[in-house]
């Protein structure tokens, strides 16, 4: 078998079969098969695309590329969770205790953030204490004791799918469906979960930016988990807006607690509560969508979720009192407003520009050896809708400089308002089973 014959069938629009994708991808991470040819072939799956088997072979030719976490020592469902990243993304923190709380284990290996998207592992970290690297066993432990651990990803898992975005990154082949479906799901693959929920964003602060191509991605990835033996569901919801009122990561796990008090940004509730619910039917506690939901609402109104939420703090040795004293979370030294420089409706907010500037005061990485300042970022006192004054403050900067012009500019920026209300946002746009 050679690389180059491969790269001639893919390129003719052929279809691999298993045993040669997994040469490819076996070939590609031990170094035998160089940059050179992969990015031909990648090219080709660009131009030509991928039947669904050639996707869930090479989605478990990458997962199999390092290793496959073993969680048969943790009773239950594993069900897993992922979005494909926006501003203000806070679910994860939400959903991890509520679905815990229901008895079903959560455990959730998760990255960090790169660009303007904050990574969930950043976020805990602002909690004084809290560790986000454990042993095996001290992670089982915790999810047979608690219900809900959250860890950082293994560095060997799916290293393939490391080597293979580098490449794709720098050879215009990143936005390919079938390259980003078996991506996504090789790590969680290789995670071990039994089954998975997937929150496909599509807008402004999305890379996925209409619901066509969202759905694309989604089927594709639920295709995958079908055929992998892994039951899945992909929800498609809104990121034309930040999610929720906070960006940052002192910010976001405030407001993370606030909606697992009940008493949280509405729209932020309703995706969590979604999500949570799609989790809990995976993880066979409920006959229907509709029973889940009642279900998870009632958890998080008779404070089990923030209980939850608390032991999960201290089993990973942080401090369960920011729960009740969230002054206790990294907080900013200043503290600038700003203004509509007109009457009228926030008619748009490009999620995207929001998330740039939250990066630039510290709460983001552009680069991956950039340090995170924990208590920077924005609160959003204005959305999408929502009527504002001349002169009135539609976003709160926390920050640690007291420069901010710049910031203030791009918040300026991706604020748009018009005299006419807009429409009312719409959260979930699709679910595919």
């Amino acid at each position: 078998m050679r690389m180059v014959d491969l790269i001639h069938k893919k390129r003719s629009g052929e279809v691999l079969s298993e045993q040669e994708i997994t040469y490819i991808i076996s070939g590609y991470t031990r170094g035998d098969i160089p940059d050179y040819q992969m990015s031909a072939l990648l090219m080709a799956i660009f131009f030509n695309g991928m039947t669904s088997e050639e996707i869930s072979a090479l989605t478990l030719a990458m997962a199999g590329s390092g290793e496959m976490i073993d969680l048969s020592e943790i009773a239950g469902i594993k069900v897993d969770k992922h979005s494909t990243g926006g501003v203000g993304d806070k679910i994860s923190l939400i959903v991890g205790p509520i679905v815990a709380s229901l008895g079903i284990p959560v455990a959730k290996m998760s990255g960090r953030g790169l660009g303007h998207t904050g990574g969930t592992v950043d976020k805990l970290e602002s909690i004084p204490g809290f560790q986000i690297e454990l042993s095996k066993e001290d992670f089982i432990h915790a999810v047979n004791t608690n219900k809900i651990a959250i860890v950082g990803q293994s560095g060997n898992l799916a290293p393939a799918d490391k080597k293979m975005y580098a490449l794709r990154d720098v050879t215009a082949t990143v936005d390919s469906i079938p390259l980003i479906a078996s991506s996504i799901m090789s790590k969680k693959i290789a995670s071990g979960a039994d089954a998975i929920v997937l929150d496909v964003k599509i807008g402004s602060g999305a890379f996925m930016k209409t619901v066509d191509d969202a759905r694309a991605l989604a089927r594709t990835m639920v295709d995958i988990g079908t055929q992998l033996k892994r039951n899945t569901i992909a929800m498609i919801t809104d990121m034309e807006q930040p999610l929720g009122r906070e960006i940052g990561n002192a910010n976001e796990i405030r407001e993370s607690i606030e909606v697992l008090r009940g008493t949280g940004d509405k729209e932020l509730t309703e995706v969590a509560i979604s999500v949570a619910a799609y989790m809990s039917l995976l993880g066979k506690v409920f006959e229907s969508f509709e029973e889940a939901q009642v279900a998870v609402r009632d958890i998080v109104l008779n404070g089990k979720a923030l209980e939850t939420f608390k032991r999960f703090i201290a089993s990973q040795g942080g401090d369960p009192n920011v729960v009740d004293q969230p002054e206790l979370l990294p907080t900013a030294a200043y503290h600038f407003e700003v203004l509509a420089e007109k009457d009228g409706f926030i008619n748009q907010i490009n999620a995207e520009q929001i998330g740039i500037a939250a990066m630039l005061l510290g709460a983001g990485r552009a680069k991956k050896e950039d340090q995170i300042d924990y208590a920077v970022g924005l609160t959003l006192n204005k959305k999408i809708g929502d009527e504002v004054q001349v002169g009135e403050s539609i976003c709160t900067i926390h920050a640690n400089q007291q420069d901010v012009k710049a910031v203030e500019t791009m918040i300026q920026g991706a604020y748009r308002i018009e005299n006419s209300k807009p429409a009312p946002v719409q959260l979930i746009y699709d679910v595919i089973v």
